[in-house]
């Protein structure tokens, strides 16, 4: 009776545990990953339906010698892109490192996008920051990046 009475109170303290808010977990590393990759996906494939939901409704972004834009302002761009007829935009990402600590991660990438028929290769590297968000999905609250410049 005392081994039943033990395991059922460790039992208790276990699922008491699993309430808690938890720390990050080699999942979230995944879970970014993985967004990136499907918003890659969905982003050359012309869902613009789709790829405002990688970033958080607080986002903001810095682009060298661009102004500082917001959610709205991001998503617009993207989608006014994604729906140009006389462009046709397609990326490529080359994730270089994931560090999560708690509800929070960096993320250190380089985009490179092929505009054509204007034959434009601009390679981008940056980081994002992402914040995992009450609904648990993992979004860009801030990014930085910049336009590396061509090797000759």
């Amino acid at each position: 009776m005392l081994k039943r009475r033990i395991l059922l109170q460790l039992a208790g303290a276990v699922l008491e545990l699993s309430a808690l808010p938890y720390p990050a977990i080699a999942d979230d590393a995944g879970d970014i990953r993985s967004r990136l990759e499907q918003w890659t996906v969905d982003f050359n494939a012309g869902h613009a339906d789709k790829i405002c939901d990688l970033f958080s409704k607080e986002a903001i972004s810095n682009y060298r010698g661009q102004p500082e834009r917001g959610y709205a302002e991001i998503c617009g761009l993207l989608k006014r892109s994604l729906t140009d007829p006389s462009k046709k935009f397609h990326y490529e990402l080359d994730l270089r490192e994931i560090i999560v600590e708690h509800d929070l991660a960096v993320v250190r990438l380089v985009w490179t996008l092929f505009i054509t028929p204007l034959n434009v290769t601009s390679t981008e590297p940056g980081m994002d920051v992402f914040r995992r968000e009450p609904d648990g999905k993992w979004r860009i609250i801030r990014y930085v990046a910049y336009e590396a410049p061509a090797v000759p």
